[in-house]
């Protein structure tokens, strides 16, 4: 069931490298378990694909066996040999499919899926059936939206509501019904009071359970081991779930989908059982109490619903272009439930992980993220009709003199983010190249036993990542109990100062003050464990732990601002806008902007966080700020490198992706990049009518390339066309078995019409219809720059380069990239695939 994959470092390549498999299984036998890839930090045994049917799997015996006269085309001389098979007009199934871990043709696709439109209207007018059929080809894809949005929105309700309960187990359960949350559990009591409204009788604590005593250090104990306990056996589980079945299930999935979105394919990436088991081992790691949120992992969920949903629909099953306009619409759905942020979703694909976003896909979209929200919406996982738990109104106006602090807010993102990435990818790097990247479990087992010793003294670390965002974020009211609202009464009627529902500013408790003092202790150990936590064999996001960094630093930030201004109403800065008595200054709007700062450090995003902050808080006066925050924070992250978490991971496991935001500046041209180079081998191609069958196996065999040019002849090398290997080496797969006279000594012949031969020859084996008639060319005086936008635009995978319209040689992506990393003084050969 599961088979290797073959990587080849270095070498000269004369034609397009690739680093998968022959199409011949028993290659697969051969590999050795150091050659296997490690992939988003899993290292992988790739199992059968959920995407396309493998080769040899009955395909080509159920077509020839339903159609055993095949239409001849270029037969022998005499008319008395055998029908050929011509692939021009009868496709073979697996020809023009892509095998794994190779990039797709964006031009090929695209011109595909006219042809096949032009069909089906020109059937249209033909009959009311086929214009039936015109109509439901138009309406499949609003219906596909439709499905992924109500799909993936239950299972986001889902998670929640699963995430929240077994977080709340960890410290005790309900005598009611133990699926019950502390909340839920709690809400019928009538013995609740205000001041300790989390405490009724029905919800017991595990020392209340087991000891039968809530306070006391022997409580404390048996409340400290249990929540370990069980932060073990979350994680323990979580961790073997997806070595057992879906190692593609560990890590963000962004990095991935962003990858697959620019034509990459990751076979059983986005299939059933990484959907299965990321959904349920989401839950166990965030309830483990680890450093991590489950919003990155909900883009890949919702991505995988999009690409199992596409197979129930022939245009996009059939297309590996389509299904990507389908997987960005899937994009903004995972945001959209992740965040209750629909209009941030849509952006967020657009300005972050797609690759190409057409009008049509921004509209779909847009209806994708709107059935997902309506759908949490309906599911109401948090119980407060909202969409996330950390929905927040404040009423205070901010000040112009406010924006110094958030850009100082800014400015701490920015670092913390240039900080963040350089750290994570150094340890992910080491986690790849050291032995500690052999023991998986025990790398996840050790890390939550730290976590979770650590995190539990502190209340605020003990709580979740989004409860202790919305904690952060909380306007302070008259009957807040929390710590962070534990400011002394002034001696004036409390009443009279509060202005609307929001309140005077006030002096620091003692409460506030040991509040501050944890929420320091918070940030040190957040922004430390995150580093180590992000990248490990189960699913993990950064979005929340970026938050919750950001939103300490300004929670802290805001307490002093408004300290400041309550001791010092007089300053020059206070004056005519913050008297004695008036609500200055909101610390929860600075907890916000920091968040926003914070994670648009780490992932360099910009429109889109600023919309999503702003779905999240409903109030449009306090855009300017979290502009402000936000692109300060990705000047300073940019001014330390360009990349964000997500490219840098890529860039980490040799993925083939053109990065839009990274310039070309130096001035090499095509000539300089192409292959081969002076010290490789000549060229490997093919021609057009002068080559036997046994020659063109021999060339095959000889070679790993994934195509080969077809030139008039190898002395003029005037350029014909080119042929993918896989449908090469299917089609003469298909002409042994199925056409008789095919052997060794057989003409291949890509030309119209078959040279004339002696009647006792073998019949030729035509493959023109397999042939690419209009391949991408450029001059061998291109400059650099210009070809790495053909190939950025176009979505090219291989680039011919002529002189004088000879051939001289071949550009691939591959090429490009490590020609990239060369200028960069990085390791070329850490570009892995093609």
């Amino acid at each position: 069931m599961f088979r290797k994959l073959r990587t080849t470092h270095g070498g000269a390549a004369a034609g397009m490298e690739t680093d998968f498999e022959r199409l011949h299984p028993s290659s697969s036998e051969e590999d050795d378990d150091d050659e296997m890839v490690d992939i988003a930090g899993a290292t992988l045994d790739f199992s059968s694909s959920d995407d396309v049917p493998p080769l040899g799997a009955g395909g080509l015996e159920d077509y020839f066996g339903s159609s055993s006269s095949s239409r001849g085309g270029g037969g022998m001389k005499n008319g008395t040999g055998p029908k050929l098979v011509d692939p021009m007009e009868d496709p073979l199934p697996g020809v023009g499919t892509y095998e794994d871990f190779n990039t797709i043709d964006w031009v090929r696709e695209k011109s595909r899926d006219r042809d096949r439109h032009r069909e089906i209207t020109k059937k249209s007018r033909q009959s009311t059936v086929a214009l039936l059929r015109s109509v439901s080809d138009a309406f499949s894809g609003w219906l596909l939206m439709l499905l992924v949005g109500l799909m993936a929105g239950a299972l986001a309700g889902g998670i929640d509501i699963a995430a929240h309960w077994l977080t709340d187990l960890k410290e005790g359960v309900c005598l009611v019904g133990f699926w019950f949350n502390h909340e839920h559990c709690c809400w019928t009591s009538n013995e609740t009071t205000f001041q300790e409204r989390d405490r009724c009788p029905q919800w017991q604590t595990w020392a209340q359970l087991i000891a039968g005593q809530s306070e006391g250090v022997f409580a404390y104990i048996v409340n400290y081991l249990m929540y370990l306990f069980w932060a073990l056996i979350f994680s323990l589980l979580a961790v073997t779930l997806v070595r057992a079945f879906a190692p593609y299930a560990c890590g963000s999935g962004i990095p991935e989908i962003k990858t697959i979105l620019s034509g990459f394919i990751i076979r059983g990436y986005l299939g059933k059982w990484t959907l299965i088991t990321k959904t349920i081992t989401l839950v166990l790691a965030v309830s483990s109490g680890l450093s991590l949120g489950k919003e990155g992992p909900l883009v890949h969920v919702a991505c995988c619903c999009a690409n199992i949903l596409c197979h129930l629909f022939t245009k996009y099953r059939k297309n590996e272009a389509k299904r990507r306009e389908v997987l960005s619409a899937a994009a903004a759905v995972g945001v959209s439930v992740a965040f209750g942020a629909p209009i941030g979703g849509v952006l967020f694909s657009l300005e972050e992980v797609s690759y190409y976003f057409p009008l049509k896909t921004l509209w779909r979209s847009f209806f994708a993220a709107l059935v997902a929200a309506f759908t949490l919406r309906s599911i109401n996982p948090f119980g407060n009709s909202r969409l996330v738990l950390f929905y927040v109104e404040f009423h205070a106006p901010w000040h112009l003199v406010e924006l110094a602090p958030f850009i100082l807010l800014g400015i701490f993102g920015g670092l913390w983010g240039a900080l963040f990435i350089r750290a994570n990818i150094a340890w992910c790097r080491r986690r790849k190249t050291t032995r500690l990247g052999h023991y998986p479990v025990l790398e996840v087992l050790v890390v939550t036993a730290i976590t979770a010793v650590i995190a539990f003294p502190n209340s605020y670390t003990r709580m979740s990542g989004s409860e202790l965002i919305s904690e952060l974020f909380n306007d302070c009211s008259l009957l807040d109990s929390s710590q962070l609202c534990g400011y002394k009464q002034p001696n004036t009627n409390t009443s009279e100062n509060a202005v609307g529902d929001s309140l005077a500013d006030r002096p620091a408790g003692p409460g506030l003050y040991t509040a501050l003092w944890q929420l320091a202790l918070a940030l040190v150990f957040k922004m430390s464990i995150t580093v180590i936590t992000f990248g490990m064999k189960v699913p993990s996001g950064l979005f929340i732990p970026s938050m919750a960094v950001g939103a300490i630093a300004g929670r802290l930030l805001g307490v002093g601002m408004e300290q400041l201004a309550y001791y010092n109403h007089d300053w020059f800065i206070f004056k005519g806008w913050c008297s004695p008595g008036a609500d200055c200054i909101t610390p929860g709007l600075y907890a916000m902007v920091g968040a926003a700062a914070c994670l648009g450090g780490v992932t360099r995003m910009t429109v889109s966080l600023v919309v999503i902050m702003f779905e999240l808080t409903g109030g449009l006066e306090y855009i300017v700020p979290l502009m402000a925050a936000t692109m300060t924070s990705k000047w300073v992250a940019d001014a330390f490198g360009r990349e964000g978490i997500y490219e840098a991971h890529i860039r980490l496991n040799g993925y083939p992706f053109l990065e839009a935001k990274e310039e070309f500046e130096h001035n090499s041209l095509a000539v300089d990049v192409m292959r081969p180079r002076r010290s490789d081998p000549p060229l490997a191609m093919l021609t057009q009518d002068s080559m036997t069958l046994g020659e063109v196996e021999a060339l095959v065999e000889s070679t790993h390339y994934s195509g080969f040019p077809v030139v008039v002849s190898s002395e003029s090398q005037r350029l014909v066309g080119f042929v993918f290997r896989r449908d090469l080496l299917i089609s003469i797969d298909n002409a042994r078995k199925r056409q008789e006279g095919v052997v060794s000594a057989s003409r291949v012949v890509f030309t119209e019409h078959a040279p004339s031969q002696p009647p006792e020859a073998p019949p030729p084996l035509r493959l023109r219809g397999i042939m690419d008639l209009s391949p991408f060319t450029v001059t061998d005086h291109t400059a650099m720059d210009i070809t790495v936008d053909i190939f950025r635009k176009l979505g090219l995978r291989q680039c011919l380069v002529t002189h004088n319209g000879r051939l001289l040689g071949i550009i691939t992506k591959k090429d490009i990239l490590k020609h990239m990393a060369q200028i960069a003084n990085r390791d070329p050969d850490s570009i892995l695939f093609n």
